[in-house]
């Protein structure tokens, strides 16, 4: 029964876990259809009071740098109608450097507004930004248990707090600023397009609704695809975070070629998406070029009819032209900015819905629940008639009128075969989780009726697999009490075993343990988890399988260490080695979500048809197939070592890689201070660049789109040229 020690985890929380991963998706495939996004002002609902003074300072910059260029337009009809009047007026140095000195004082007023409109909006952004996703860490970490069943992954938070929230901030920093500015330019534009010549500018007006149509055509159809592109790219993150977070499992099925196969999938969901943004893209912008120098024609033409018949000056059609120009050509460059706070919206949706979501058990909110008085707790612990069926897995019913006392300062044991709810009573006690019906009591108080912040400081957990975060071993310990002090860290250490090996490391207590701890062996780990736990000196211990994943010499340590801090505390006990149980007070046998037989073990042991004596010979049989396969296993070793010792060609070196890799039972280390390597800092790694050609190299298949990209590019860019020299012949016709 030992190596069932896994099955109780991925029986009651693993499975809740992958039905909700699928909910997750399933969900996913359907909003892909129906893009979610928050309203444009929503994405300001976390600004204070400096980031409005800041926005409101970059929005008058941005429509006074809006304004700059249609009175430029002014400038160049007073210019252009003082060189028409050359060859009557000597003066026309004179009246050139009048307009020369103004374009001066314009330039000035530009520059300083351009810097207010960025400055402004780009730090506005930024601080928004940074305060979404601290919000958003929030937001994650207070949330219950059912939330990380149910809606998100680790993957999954990864990707928004690094891609989305670069998307948000973008949607609502500079490009805010140049999005006002564009308009100011637009509104400008036209306004003194109308007062120089409204017929003119009625006529080229008739353009503006067809480059409306296939900017907003091309803003939701970028939109839509974004969304999916971002969908596509969080499923990818996950498959990256599963892969690379268990990659020693990963390797040895030989699972590289599937998880790269799984990236590429949605990899290629990506790349569809972000071939049919491209697409949607050109083809809006090359509707609007097509329809905007058309118009231009057309306003040449209608321009020196005006003159004729109307009497407009030169200086008139020419600003009306430019003014127009001006106009329209920053309502096309708007496009990029719709695009983006498209995107920024569609981002801010999970983000913001998660950020605002109320957990139904929040640790944080101090304003629930109750500290009794004395500020400490007896350890009585009850489970009344509980209804309890995991939030991913609602029609499977884990208890139904499930009942359990513990007695303060007993130990209690729970035992069972996998699947029977052991686990779950864990979970209920720590509050992961509340029942559909029924309570848990501690000291007679429903433990809804405390603060679960201070409640949680009272109990103590020690899990199968400790996790410990990737610093020394003295960060990790004092997790479990932020405000412990050196001597508190060296005595948990010592009541925990640990202080034997952590002597023996050369830096002590300030040794990192790698990431998730893989410096320590697994018996380590167990130990500095037990330090962790027993630091903040909890009235209830909770131990689910602490021993399970340990081999015997690991076991019987980390034992000692148990047995040394259970004493005086309300402890309870899931096992599936029923040895380290035998000096539990109680001992409670779970079968389908009831409890069978109840009692020590010598009670237990008196019925030899009972549940209990039924799972104690289940083991024995087990303890004596693993001892058979360990002499076994010691017989190949000796054999292999007289091979090693009498083969020539075989050095010290071969014969220890022998011995380690088949002289040892599975789990137990080399040595007990035995830890890999230290990292080398990311400072004395040399970094290597990547050549250029390696990099044109990976863009050998896209070749032909490459050329007919720089092709087009070309031409696009000789576009304007073009066009300044056929308006210089126009406004030379015209004059």
């Amino acid at each position: 029964m030992g190596g069932d020690g896994h099955k109780e985890k991925e029986e009651e929380e693993e499975e809740a876990t992958a039905g909700g991963r699928a909910a997750v998706l399933i969900r996913q495939k359907k909003e892909d259809g129906a893009m979610k996004m928050v309203p444009f002002y929503k994405l300001f609902s976390f600004a204070d009071s400096t980031d409005v003074a800041l926005m409101a300072v970059g929005t008058i910059a941005a429509v006074a740098n809006g304004l700059s260029l249609p009175f430029m337009t002014l400038l160049l009809g007073d210019v252009t109608d003082a060189l028409g009047q050359s060859q009557s007026n000597n003066n026309v140095v004179h009246a050139v450097s009048k307009v020369a000195l103004k374009f001066v004082y314009l330039a000035l007023g530009s520059g300083l507004a351009s810097f207010l409109q960025m400055g402004c909006w780009m730090v506005s952004g930024e601080r928004q930004a940074a305060r979404i996703r601290s919000l958003y860490l929030q937001a994650i970490i207070r949330q219950d248990i059912a939330f990380f069943d149910m809606e998100a992954n680790t993957g999954e938070v990864v990707g928004r707090m690094s891609g989305d929230t670069v998307l948000i901030q973008d949607a609502m920093g500079e490009k805010v600023g140049k999005f006002i500015q564009l308009v100011s330019t637009f509104l400008g534009g036209f306004v003194i397009a109308f007062i120089k010549g409204w017929l003119l500018t009625v006529v080229m007006l008739s353009s503006i609704p067809l480059l409306v149509l296939s900017g907003g055509l091309m803003s939701i159809v970028i939109a839509k695809m974004a969304s999916r592109g971002q969908a596509a790219y969080s499923k990818a993150a996950i498959v990256v975070e599963q892969t690379i977070g268990s990659i020693r499992t990963v390797a040895s099925f030989t699972g590289e070629r599937q998880a790269t196969a799984s990236y590429n999938k949605f990899l290629e969901k990506a790349y569809q998406s972000g071939v049919q943004e491209g697409l949607a893209t050109g083809l809006g912008l090359g509707s609007a070029f097509l329809v905007m120098f058309c118009s231009y024609g057309l306003a040449i033409w209608f321009g020196a009819r005006m003159i004729l018949e109307k009497g407009y000056t030169g200086g008139e059609v020419f600003n009306v032209i430019i003014a127009v120009l001006a106009g329209s050509m920053s309502l096309g460059q708007a496009s990029p900015c719709m695009s983006a706070f498209a995107a920024g919206q569609a981002a801010a949706f999970k983000m913001f819905e998660t950020i605002n979501r109320k957990p139904s058990i929040d640790a944080y909110d101090t304003r629930a629940g109750k500290i009794p008085d004395g500020d400490d707790i007896r350890g009585d612990i009850e489970l009344r008639d509980i209804y309890f069926s995991y939030p991913a897995r609602p029609d499977e019913q884990i208890f139904r009128g499930f009942s359990l006392f513990i007695h303060n300062g007993i130990t209690a044991a729970l035992v069972g075969q996998s699947g029977s709810g052991k686990s779950t009573v864990i979970s209920l006690i720590e509050r992961f989780y509340d029942p559909q019906a029924g309570e848990v009591l501690i000291d007679g108080i429903n433990l809804k009726d405390f603060q679960l912040r201070w409640i949680r400081q009272k109990i103590a957990l020690v899990s199968q697999e400790p996790v410990l975060f990737t610093a020394s071993i003295k960060d990790n310990i004092a997790y479990g009490k932020p405000d412990a002090c050196l001597d508190e860290i060296k005595a948990a250490a010592e009541l925990s075993n640990a202080a034997k090996f952590i002597d023996k490391l050369p830096q002590g207590l300030d040794t990192m343990v790698g990431e998730h701890g893989t410096q320590l062996s697994g018996g380590q780990k167990q130990r500095v988890a037990i330090a962790r736990a027993i630091i903040k000196d909890p009235r209830i211990l909770l131990l689910d399988e602490a021993t399970s994943a340990l081999d015997a010499e690991s076991e019987r340590v980390v034992q000692e260490a148990l047995d040394r801090i259970m004493v005086n505390r309300t402890t309870v006990i899931v096992a599936h080695r029923l040895t380290t149980v035998r000096n539990a007070d109680m001992i409670a046998v779970l079968h389908h979500g009831k409890i069978v037989e109840k009692g020590t073990h010598i009670e237990l042991s008196k019925d030899s048809e009972g549940a209990y004596s039924q799972l104690v010979r289940l083991q024995e049989r087990h303890t004596d197939t693993e001892k058979y396969g360990r002499q076994s296993s010691q017989r190949m070793t000796s054999s292999l070592r007289s091979i090693s010792r009498s083969s020539s060609g075989i050095g010290n070196s071969s014969r220890h890689s022998i011995s380690a890799s088949f002289g040892l039972p599975t789990g137990i280390g080399v040595s007990e201070t035995t830890i890999a390597d230290p990292e080398v800092p990311s400072s004395e790694k040399h970094s290597v660049k990547a050549p250029v050609r390696r990099l044109a190299y990976l863009n050998k298949p896209e070749i032909p789109v490459l050329i007919a990209g720089t092709i087009s590019g070309v031409i696009n860019g000789a576009i304007f040229p073009i066009f300044g020299i056929l308006i210089s012949n126009g406004n030379q016709s015209i004059l």
